[in-house]
């Protein structure tokens, strides 16, 4: 069926239209935010529009590992109290925060922006590589620690990483399966993550 023309559309129509483009948010769940925003105070509808446009306009990319931040560099990598000899790999920058919230990894990130997805037209090029394998020649790193989501594209993803950083002498490891295979590190609670990064191993063995 095809969608409604947006010019003719009614405002709340308009904005249930566009909460439904969410993830998550169906038709029903839509239609109940809308109404409650519209029988919400005028001062909410300005705040919630004030926040979405300061967060398109104040947030960024990290320059050295690409994780949204208000400041280049991010408040991790410019920490003096983070080890700079570990990088752990990650998929997306909600996967920072997940990791994070799990107090078990010191080091820094690097976020690649996604996966390896050939029938999705991501191929390496899509994504951070260049910029990972610059940073480890550059010396100072000693383990990157392979944190992709444990489902097919996340395994094919590590293994075209492991194949690119090994011969540059740096040890890979690869996150434990502490993690249910087709999880996603966004979803996984923290003592989960604890573990799966005690439990990392050489990639390959």
């Amino acid at each position: 069926m095809p969608s409604a023309d947006p010019g003719r559309l009614t405002p709340i129509d308009r904005l249930a239209q566009a909460l439904r483009k969410l993830p998550g948010i169906g038709e029903k769940t839509a239609m109940r935010l809308t109404y409650f925003l519209l029988a919400a105070s005028p001062a909410l509808a300005r705040e919630l529009g004030d926040a979405l446009l300061r967060l398109r306009e104040e947030v960024i990319l990290c320059a050295e590992c690409f994780n949204l931040t208000q400041s280049s560099p991010c408040p991790i990598c410019r920490d003096p109290q983070r080890t700079p000899t570990q990088v752990c790999v990650v998929e997306e920058p909600a996967d920072v925060v997940s990791l994070e919230s799990a107090h078990a990894f010191r080091g820094r990130y690097h976020v690649l922006g996604g996966t390896l997805a050939p029938l999705e037209g991501s191929g390496p090029e899509m994504l951070r590589v260049a910029p990972l394998v610059a940073r480890v020649k550059a010396g100072g790193v000693e383990e990157v620690i392979l944190a992709t989501n444990p489902n097919p594209e996340g395994e094919a993803t590590a293994l075209y990483l492991a194949e690119q950083l090994e011969p540059l002498g740096v040890s890979v490891t690869r996150i434990g399966y502490g993690m249910p295979m087709g999880g996603d590190l966004e979803y996984t609670d923290s003592l989960t993550l604890r573990k799966s990064l005690e439990a990392r191993r050489q990639f390959g063995t």
